[in-house]
Formats: C-alpha cells, structure tokens, sequence
C-alpha cells in the first residue's frame, strides 16, 4: 500500500506542475515531434534548449527558467547542459506513464 501513495503523490506533482498555462505550454513544445506529414528522429524531435523554447511565449527569461525548474522537479522534463546550452525533453518513459492514467484497465 505504501507504494500506492507514493504513486499517488508523484502523479499528483505532475499534474500540478502541468496546472500553469506556460508550464503546459512548455511541455506541449516538448512532446511535439515534428511537422504533420514529415519523419523525424525521436531523440532529435524531443530534445530543445531552453532558448528554442522560449521563443514566442512572452515571458522573461528568469520565469522560463522557473517553470522549467518546476517540470524538472516534477519528474516530467530532463534537462542537460551541453556547452553552453541547456538542452531539455521529455523521456520516452515518461509519456507512457502518463498515458496509463487515462488507459482503462
């Protein structure tokens, strides 16, 4: 039963990570692949650094990093530096779990 909780819990933070506009903004970008009709790499179409996905969005750059923080503390986006870069996505493993919730059993 305790891991039940904990499961409860972490799902729980997800949801609430994914409750701010801009935050879900984010993680949509990220879960995109690429343009309807085209093929893509997943590991490719999944990774972008934090300045890609702050373009058009309207907020201050301390504020993307904020909501970023939030989806990384969430469990639901990994970041890495690369260089200079940030590079962010979202793990494969991670859109499958949050596609068991809505599957019936």
């Amino acid at each position: 039963m305790p891991n039940y909780r904990i499961d409860l819990e972490e799902r729980a933070q997800m949801f609430k990570a994914l409750s701010n506009p801009h935050r879900l903004a984010l993680f949509e970008r990220l879960v995109r692949c690429c343009t309807p009709g085209t093929v893509c790499s997943t590991e490719v179409a999944l990774r972008h650094t934090v300045g890609e996905l702050g373009k058009g969005l309207d907020i201050a750059p301390s504020t993307l990093s904020h909501h970023l923080k939030e989806l990384h503390r969430a469990g639901l986006v990994q970041m890495q530096r690369n260089g200079r870069q940030i590079e962010c996505w979202v793990a494969p493993a991670t859109l499958k779990r949050l596609a068991s919730l809505f599957a019936s059993e």
